[in-house]
């Protein structure tokens, strides 16, 4: 079982999952490692609270760490929200506190979530194409992150879901974004969460994870963006295989914000 690393707990906004019913799921599983990579999205209007409580969070790490160290380790994470205003702030984060694995995901465009319809309907028909030049305007301006979350999250809520996008119509933002994270050394994450809602592909899809491969890309994290237990790991056996068809060796598991290569 690969190392889950974009896992949710009741330290994010949008999840009410103890941390320990988490990591016995993982344990149950058979995992070695797992991070918990709970939300943090600053300056955004939403109906839901998604600001770390970062001194809480680490208090209940340490506790955990400690007890669950026999049976799988435990790593410090974090989902960061980029947004192109908040480079300084980001970056201040990242050296505050000893995150093992930073994610950073965009999910607010224009103060707006395409999780909801209202993204759509102002954006219409460049809704997709605007949602990767602000990726990446955040891929080329802010570095402290490890691996780019869900590089095509917008697709899981279009009307369509992914029975209409093709990586190929946004191939010009969407390969300066893959050559930028290689440029920099940042990982992609292959996001297993749509394969848990009965999708066929992981987000991004595979033609984005086989183009970061063409074009020298290495760096690959695993994650479930589990919100509960019941979605730990899911997807993970698809994801493996699709991978090695897309020509990956190894999956990258971050410690103390350096990759350590596991063969697939």
């Amino acid at each position: 079982m690969y190392a889950d690393c974009h896992i949710h707990t009741e330290f994010s906004g949008d999840s009410d999952t103890p941390m320990k019913v988490q990591l016995d799921k993982a344990v149950s599983l058979g995992m070695e490692q797992i991070c918990i990579t709970d939300h943090n999205d600053h300056d955004v209007v939403s109906d839901i609270d998604f600001n770390l409580d970062f001194e809480g969070y680490f208090k209940e790490m340490a506790q955990l760490q400690a007890e669950y160290s026999p049976k799988i380790t435990v790593l410090a994470g974090v989902e960061q929200g980029l947004q192109e205003h908040l480079g300084d702030y980001l970056e201040d984060i990242s050296r505050k506190y000893p995150f093992d694995f930073i994610i950073g995901s965009v999910h607010f465009i224009d103060g707006l979530d395409p999780y909801y319809p209202e993204y759509f309907e102002k954006f219409g028909k460049d809704a997709y194409r605007r949602y990767f030049e602000q990726t990446l305007f955040c891929v080329k301006g802010i570095n402290s992150f490890d691996s780019l979350g869900h590089l095509d999250y917008i697709v899981r809520y279009g009307a369509d879901k992914d029975l209409s996008y093709s990586y190929r119509e946004y191939a010009d933002y969407i390969d300066e974004i893959l050559k930028t994270l290689i440029a920099k050394g940042k990982a992609l994450e292959c996001n297993t969460a749509p394969y848990a809602r009965g999708g066929n592909e992981p987000n991004p899809c595979k033609d984005m994870l086989k183009r970061y491969r063409e074009l020298g890309g290495e760096l690959i994290t695993i994650g479930s963006d589990a919100h509960s237990e019941d979605n730990i790991g899911k997807g993970f056996e698809e994801a493996g295989a699709l991978l090695k068809s897309c020509g990956f060796e190894y999956y990258a598991v971050y410690k103390e914000r350096r990759p350590l290569m596991m063969k697939l």
